[in-house]
């Protein structure tokens, strides 16, 4: 598994994040999404040998919310 930080722009309550997390989560080959609200990001462990991380912001542009990969470190 490996893990990826999303910057996440549109969410505007704590049930935006609930959808966030249940869309990343409905995706084969995602393990587990963290959504913060307050925070603005998503953490997701994901099975990189079933989906790149771009799969995962592209999941979320269909409902409204532009997210970008932040780079490690």
């Amino acid at each position: 598994m490996q893990s990826v930080l999303l910057k996440v722009q549109g969410m505007h309550c704590g049930g935006c994040a609930q959808s966030i997390k249940r869309l990343l989560e409905r995706e084969p080959g995602v393990q587990s999404a963290e959504v913060s609200f307050e925070a603005g990001e998503a953490r997701v462990q994901f099975d990189p040998a079933r989906l790149a991380p771009q799969r995962l912001t592209d999941l979320l542009a269909p409902a409204g919310y532009a997210a970008s990969v932040q780079a490690p470190g």
